[in-house]
């Protein structure tokens, strides 16, 4: 009688109660709680501990009990890409690990130690084994969350391969500027001998189009409308000219001239303002 007493007193103050836990598992969104369980859903006590996984998209967590023993960690795939790789495939990877915030620099096409540092981060986020390799398993989980990247994604920091020569920039001595590859050649008698990044002026402030010729050269100009430098100053068209941007060379795409042909590699532009002469043709082409 006084051990049912007892049972009794200890039940109704809670001692008696089951003890459990568990643990949250990330998703990609950020949450806690699994893709498409409800929040105030509950294990059922019905299904057996011996119950079989589940893969849920992505991500795979087994059902059953809370006894079930923890699913065993994610496997690398093969590799495809690795540090010292080059070429449009590594530009694309990093295009991608813009998307999601893993990658602030380029992209280059080189993979690097920053495409390692991020592919890492990636990879560790999502449980998978950090070895800043790119893999099969992490290439396909970089695939479902980003899109196909755009040109200008792909070279948001500029690379683009020169566009085909326009026409007329096969004679003679021509600074061949294609808007559609946003570069510059320096072409004499239809033969490269130099191509650069350049910029563009804004919507506002538009780069003219057409042909033109080097009216005057300035090597340390500055603007008497902006009052700006503009080093390396090749004018062929009015106020507008070819020459060095310490912007461009700082933010890239993210800004725009007031119309001149920004060049951000000041040794190429050095060169290039030394080569240069007054008459040669400047053709500003899309």
């Amino acid at each position: 009688m006084r051990t049912a007493v007892i049972r009794s007193t200890l039940a109704a103050t809670g001692v008696l109660a089951l003890v459990g836990g568990c643990t949250a598992q990330a998703v990609e969104g950020g949450s806690s709680a699994h893709p498409g369980a409800s929040a105030s859903a509950a294990p059922s006590a019905s299904k057996s501990a011996s119950a079989t996984p589940r893969a849920s998209g992505d991500d795979a967590k087994p059902s059953g009990s809370a006894s079930a023993s923890p699913a065993a960690p994610a496997k690398p795939g093969r590799t495809l890409w690795k540090s010292g790789d080059e070429g449009q495939q590594v530009r694309e990877l990093q295009a991608r690990l813009r998307q999601v915030a893993w990658l602030f620099d380029g992209p280059t096409g080189a993979y690097g130690a920053s495409t390692v540092k991020a592919v890492e981060g990636f990879q560790g986020k999502r449980g998978l084994p950090r070895t800043g390799t790119t893999d099969t398993v992490t290439w396909q989980r970089l695939l479902k969350m980003t899109h196909e990247p755009t040109r200008d994604e792909l070279y948001a920091s500029g690379g683009q391969p020169a566009a085909k020569p326009d026409p007329r920039c096969m004679t003679g001595r021509v600074l061949c500027i294609s808007k559609t590859s946003r570069t510059l050649s320096w072409m004499v008698d239809g033969k490269r001998l130099m191509t650069t990044d350049v910029r563009f002026g804004s919507q506002y402030t538009p780069t003219r189009e057409g042909l033109f010729h080097v009216d005057f050269k300035s090597r340390n100009h500055v603007s008497t409308i902006y009052h700006t430098p503009m080093p390396y100053a090749m004018f062929f068209s009015g106020g507008q000219a070819v020459h060095y941007s310490s912007d461009f060379a700082a933010r890239g795409y993210a800004g725009a001239s007031h119309g001149c042909v920004n060049v951000k590699d000041e040794r190429k532009i050095a060169s290039l303002f030394d080569q240069v002469r007054t008459g040669d043709k400047v053709v500003v082409y899309w």
